[in-house]
């Protein structure tokens, strides 16, 4: 039986992790086609929750998303292991991919990358 102590602690770790990921959409193809057809920018990650370099990844791509710079882009999040045919169609031979278009060109796209300024870099070219 939790406690109401154990209870609000629960109730704000989820909330805090609901909203962590309200930046990035799950992918698919519909709404990624509309992305592309509104001349956006957009945001790729490919993501496997086991993965410690995409679990690095998150945090400094939340923070960049949130920055106003980005307040239009479109973001979307690919599971490695669950969504095959996006990580097909995308060539994304790695989970730990960001790839970044200008509608529906490709400008830019890094694997395994860590280093905020070069993710930084990677996202601008989007803009």
């Amino acid at each position: 039986m939790l406690s109401r102590r154990g209870l609000l602690a629960a109730a704000i770790f989820l909330a805090a992790t609901s909203t962590a990921f309200a930046a990035e959409k799950p992918f698919s193809e519909a709404a990624f086609a509309a992305a592309q057809g509104s001349g956006k920018p957009i945001i790729v990650h490919v993501y496997a929750p086991w993965c410690p370099t995409c679990r690095a990844q998150e945090p400094i791509l939340q923070k960049l998303e949130a920055d106003p710079k980005f307040a239009g882009a479109e973001t979307f999040r690919v599971d490695f292991d669950g969504q095959k045919d996006a990580v097909k169609a995308l060539k994304a031979r790695n989970q730990s991919t960001i790839i970044v278009f200008k509608g529906a060109k490709e400008v830019g796209r890094s694997v395994g990358e860590t280093d905020e300024k070069a993710i930084s870099a990677l996202l601008d070219k989007a803009l």
